[in-house]
């Protein structure tokens, strides 16, 4: 039986980190996760592996461009302003088709704004945040215990389609505290090979080169946007986590994710309790957007919660093709939902 242990939610990443194989980590500290390189800088070298303290964010994504291409299984994390200053290397990381795990445990914004949690790092996450046509997978879990799963399951994502991977938490979900039940870590997928393109010395073979700079010939980086945008496409037919909850009956639907959507599935239950009919739809892959189990549901009354001013809503209605009733509930700023708010919302709209 798996020990369970009272953890944080950012104590608890870092244990799944090092149990997934994590060999390297940078990071730099910023508030909500200033636990995660405190962790780390104790779990890495226990294990044998490599943690450094990066004298800024742009140094740290840096750091693990070179770590992935020298085959090491890396990860980083911050929030928010931290995750917009690692901008330009994630784009050199997806560009260059580098696997790693980037964690940001987001704050209130814009500009330095708040340390309360947030949602309102949607569009960075999911649209890219950096320069070019890229992609991140990106998990966004509701729960220490999710938390603790899909950390271990992100690297494996990360290696299977060469691929960086985002875990979008919020401040919230990083400081809370709940048991959480460390696993042994199995690979969830056959993982490929690394030995094709990693930068391990090339005595007796011919060189493996990563560049992000294609310049010749004139349409060398064209052929490789179009090999990225194929990559995408199958990730998104292979790739699509969501959780439904009560949604068979529901005369109103509530989309919502990470620590929101935790919030939204106590609501359903009370409404219920109060013979309203309601459901959820809670995302875990946010990229790829989860747009089937939407599009079954198009012509219903959905009712979106996020904490931002509605960013996470469009993908809602594009995955439904604007074909259903939506209403909205939402701020940014560090504003939370509790089920008082949620249920005041429902009954407004059933009246």
């Amino acid at each position: 039986m798996n020990e369970k242990k009272l953890m944080k939610g950012n104590e608890a990443l870092c244990y799944a980190a090092v149990e997934a194989g994590c060999e390297f980590y940078a990071g730099y500290p910023i508030t909500p996760q200033n636990e995660v390189p405190e962790n780390m800088s104790k779990l890495m070298p226990k294990a044998g592996k490599i943690f450094v303290q990066a004298e800024a964010e742009l140094s740290a994504i840096n750091m693990l461009f070179g770590a992935s291409a020298a085959g090491a299984r890396c990860m980083t994390s911050s929030s928010s302003p931290g995750i917009s200053l690692k901008q330009e290397g994630v784009s050199y990381i997806a560009a260059a088709e580098l696997p790693c795990v980037i964690v940001n445990m987001a704050r209130g914004g814009p500009g330095l704004g708040n340390i309360r949690g947030s949602q309102a790092d949607y569009f960075q996450s999911v649209k890219g945040g950096g320069h070019g046509d890229y992609r991140l997978i990106v998990l966004a879990p509701s729960t220490l215990q999710e938390l603790y799963d899909f950390t271990m399951d992100a690297f494996d994502y990360a290696d299977y389609y060469r691929n960086p991977v985002l875990i979008l938490g919020d401040g919230i979900l990083g400081q809370m505290v709940e048991p959480v039940e460390l696993k042994k870590y199995s690979p969830i997928l056959g993982l490929p090979s690394k030995k094709g393109w990693i930068l391990d010395g090339c005595k007796g073979r011919e060189q493996h080169v990563i560049k992000t700079l294609l310049l010749s010939p004139p349409d060398l980086l064209v052929k490789h946007n179009i090999r990225l945008q194929q990559k995408y496409s199958r990730i998104k037919k292979e790739l699509s986590i969501c959780k439904e909850y009560k949604t068979n009956d529901a005369e109103i639907i509530i989309a919502a994710y990470g620590i929101t959507a935790r919030v939204c599935r106590e609501a359903v239950d009370i409404a219920r309790e109060n013979g309203i009919k309601a459901g959820l739809i809670q995302p875990i892959t946010l990229w790829p957007f989860p747009e089937e189990v939407f599009r079954k549901y198009s012509d219903k009354n959905f009712l979106v919660v996020e904490m931002s001013e509605g960013q996470f809503i469009e993908d809602v209605k594009l995955a439904t093709d604007c074909k259903g009733n939506y209403s909205f509930l939402g701020h940014g700023g560090g504003w939370y939902p509790d089920t008082d708010k949620v249920l005041k919302k429902i009954k407004e709209l059933l009246k």
